[in-house]
This record gives C-alpha cells, structure tokens and sequence, in this order.
C-alpha cells in the first residue's frame, strides 16, 4: 500500500507570493507527479519585472523588520511553529507528493525544519552579544545586524527542510528573505507562506518567487540582494557561487556528494545493515547524504550479504518512494547500464522493481547493488542520485582512506566498527566536512551545523546552526571610552 494521504483530483497551482499577497499569471507550465506521472502541480514563473517589484518590497519590509526587537521577531516564529505542527500531516504529504517521498519522510523532513525553526527561536536568548572592559575605562562590545534582503535557491529533493535551513534564522536576523524553489517541487513552499502570513509575519519578509535559472540569475543581480545561499548540484554551485561573489556579494553554495561508507571485519552486522541501507534507499537516493560508495576493507562478505537482502525485501511506495522524473530514472537506468559494461557485478537489479498497484506509470527504481566496482568507473566518480550502491573492495584501512582523499566530494564519509580506534583514524583522516561513526547519514543536529567541504560546497561557514547565524548577518564592534584616565597606553 502507498504511503500517502491522497492524491490531488486536478492539478495544484503554484504561484508568486509578493509583498504578502499572491500573484496571479497568465502563464503557466505542467509538472508531472513522481508517482503517477500525471500533471500535478501548474506554476506560474515569475517575470523580470516581477522579480524587481519582488526585492524592491522586501528591501522596504527589511527596514522596519531589522527595527522589530529579536524577541519580537522569534515570537512570530514560535507561532509559526505550532501552526506548522498543526498542519504536519498536510505538509508531509504535500512534500512527499511533490518529490516521490513516503509519507514517513515527508514527515521527516518538516520535523528536522521544526528543529532549525526552534534553534533560530532560541537565538532571542543564546545570541546575546557581549561587552567588556578591554582596558581601563575603554569597553568593546558587539551587535549582530541583518544584512537586508537575502535569499535561497533550494533543490528538489527537500522541498520543506531545505528552505527551511535558510529562513528561520535568516528572517530571526531581521532579514527580508527572498526563496526561489525547484521548479520541479513549487508548492510546499506556497503553503510555507500561507501559514506564515498566518502566524503575523509582516508582508514583504517572506517573497516566493516560482521559475528557473532565469529567475536565479535576476535575483542574484539585483543591487538590493545582500547574499545568496544555495542547495543543489556541485555544477550549479559552482556557477552560483561564481556569480554572487563576482557581484561583491555573500555566497554559500552547497553542491553535490558521493559519500563513503567504509565497512570493516569488525562492524556490527545489525547495526551495520541498518545504516547502510537506509542511507542509500532513504528519499529513493535522492539526497546529498545518501550513501553511494561502500568501501568494504577485507572480508565482510557476510554485511554485504545482509545489506542485499535487507535492500530487496523494500516494497516500493511504502518503504521507498520514487525517483523525481523520467529524465531521473532514463539517467539511473543507463548508469547501471554502463556500470554493466565497465565490469561491474550487478548483485541487486532494481530496474526490475515491482511499482506498487495503480501507480505504474511512475517513476519506479528499487534499490541497486553494484559489486566488484573499480574506483575510476562512472559509478564512482559521477553523482547518480538515486538507489544506487557501488561497492569497491580494498584491502586495508589505509586504501579506504586514500579513496576518501581522492573523491572530488567532501559532503560524508561514514564508518562501521566496533573499535574506538578505527573510528577515531577515520575521524581523523577523513576530508569530509561531516563524519559518521556507525550511522549511514550523519546529518548534525542542531546546533551544529551542515556544510561539507571539496566540490560539496561554495564559499566559507555553514548552512544552519551558528554558521547560518554568521552568513546571514554582521557583527557591528564598538569601542567605547567616557572619561579621561590618568594612565596612557596605545588604546587611550
């Protein structure tokens, strides 16, 4: 049976939320269900006209925002949290919908966006500033200011967590946050504005503007956009990143992964099977944590075993949802393909996969296992984003290691032991900016924040926890003195 509340009788319309009212166009084009394949979603792409009159309004609403004390402003977004608690299931499943989630990760997603909501909400009272007496009679102390009006350009795959790692604690800043979704997943983030107007966010802080790279581009070019943040493919990144820092502007760019798992003879099978296949089969593949490459250090025939059985008992559409297209699943299917012919072994073939009843037209892969894969195969070197697992067999622990190193990625590299010391080695040595110790997507919590390193990211400082915090504001110092001293030293 498919996880998922209900499916929209006619398609949903997907519009421009402008100075806290919606936009209506003329315009409009079809984006088709990941699970059915039929028309779900209609949205209307946004203008350059628009796009201007669009940031011309924030830029105003950031003016007063900025002057809203911080405990003002989180109060705003406590309520906007428990109406989002309150429309849980709905959201879930508008995000499962949209990106061929299950439900139980729909849900997933909206709750670790709650999380980073509660973090900006704490900020009234854990971002406190500071002043101290530097020398006698002079302090320095500092106060944290928005940047104005910012935005984020965010992927298919998460279309409620993604956004909501940028605009909680941009708009806590005093921010105007300007969100340019995937036009693959426009949406969810219609009903992010909705129940924010609700829960009292001034007109003009939140803009949704719905469209493509023409859209990215006039935001990213306009004077009053102070900084650019961006989840996507390393490519994309790349160009993003490129253009807003060309500007003279703030950018963090998130790319793409091809995350190690590195299993050794001493692993937990259990726990071991567990993470290995929930990591690669979790959102059907489709995120930059999932697992692609198992680096299997010595005989562990026995896990790998495990993990293939465990991978094909999943049932499509209730223990794994479906791939975001066609031009996805054409892609997924000739990699394996080329995997194939590379000399790969193909020990679980999910383009066999049984679609679950009535929802045949959609876009089906199961998971994927491909052995005995060399380290310079496709597989390896290019991001597939799907439920694809290529397993690469070395000998020791340094040769695992030494595939970390040469990866183009750094967004996660994982390990499965029982021995402290091999973890502490993998920590230690590993070039990805988030480390795993026995769990397949080691995605920080808060207040820790997200960010890899190498082709996985663009720029300096992280997505969420005090990384954001610093990416979407300043620190403005002052250095004070009000009376004469009788001492003199350089700073009198």
């Amino acid at each position: 049976m498919v996880s998922i509340i209900h499916i929209p009788n006619e398609p949903l319309l997907a519009r421009n939320f402008v100075a806290g009212r919606w936009i209506e166009l003329s315009d409009s084009s079809v984006i088709t269900a990941p699970y059915t394949g039929a028309s779900s979603v209609r949205i209307q792409g946004a203008s350059g006209d628009l796009v201007t009159r669009a940031v011309v309004h924030a830029h105003s609403a950031s003016l007063s925002w900025r002057q809203v004390p911080i405990k003002e402003r989180t109060t705003v977004l406590l309520r906007f949290r428990e109406l989002l608690l309150r429309d849980l299931d709905q959201l879930a499943h508008y995000a499962a919908w949209e990106a061929g989630k299950t439900l139980a990760e729909g849900r997933a997603e909206v709750l670790k966006g709650i999380e980073v909501l509660e973090y900006a909400s704490s900020l009234q009272n854990s971002d406190t500033g500071g002043v101290l007496e530097v020398s006698r009679g002079v302090t320095c102390e500092y106060r944290r200011e928005p940047l104005g009006v910012v935005a984020g350009i965010t992927p298919f795959n998460f279309p409620a967590m993604v956004p909501m790692w940028m605009i909680p604690i941009a708009i806590a800043l005093g921010n105007s946050f300007i969100l340019k979704p995937s036009d693959r997943v426009p949406y969810t983030p219609c009903r992010i504005a909705e129940i924010f107007a609700e829960a009292g966010l001034p007109p003009g802080v939140f803009t949704i503007l719905q469209g493509g790279k023409e859209v990215v581009d006039e935001i990213i070019h306009h004077n009053l956009v102070q900084a650019v943040a961006f989840v996507g493919s390393s490519s994309v990144a790349r160009d993003v990143y490129r253009k807003t820092t060309s500007l003279g502007k703030r950018a963090l760019c998130l790319g793409g992964a091809k995350n190690h798992l590195i299993v050794v003879p001493d692993a937990d099978p259990k726990i071991t099977v567990e993470g290995v296949v929930s990591s690669f089969t979790g959102c059907a593949g489709q995120r930059c944590m999932a697992a692609s490459v198992l680096v299997a250090v010595g005989e562990v025939d026995h896990i790998i075993s495990q993990v293939k059985d465990a991978a094909a008992a999943l049932v499509l559409g209730r223990d794994m949802g479906a791939l975001i297209d066609s031009h996805a699943l054409r892609r997924l299917h000739l990699a394996i393909e080329k995997a194939d012919q590379e000399g790969a072994k193909i020990i679980l073939d999910g383009r066999a996969g049984k679609a679950p009843s009535g929802f045949e037209k959609g876009m089906w892969l199961a998971p994927t296992i491909l052995d005995y894969v060399k380290p310079e195969m496709e597989c390896v070197t290019n991001e597939l984003f799907g439920p694809v697992l290529s397993i690469i067999r070395v000998r020791t622990l340094d040769e695992a290691l030494e595939l970390d190193k040469k990866s183009a990625y750094g967004n996660a590299t994982s390990v499965f032991t029982t021995s402290g010391a091999v973890a502490r080695v993998v920590s230690e040595r590993s070039h990805s900016g988030m480390i795993g110790i026995n769990i397949g997507v080691p995605v920080p919590r808060e207040p820790f924040s997200f960010g890899g390193t190498k082709e996985s990211k663009f720029g300096y400082g992280d997505i969420t926890g005090s990384g954001g915090v610093e990416f979407w504001s300043n620190r403005k110092k002052i250095t004070a003195k009000w009376a004469a001293q009788t001492d003199k030293n350089w700073m009198s």
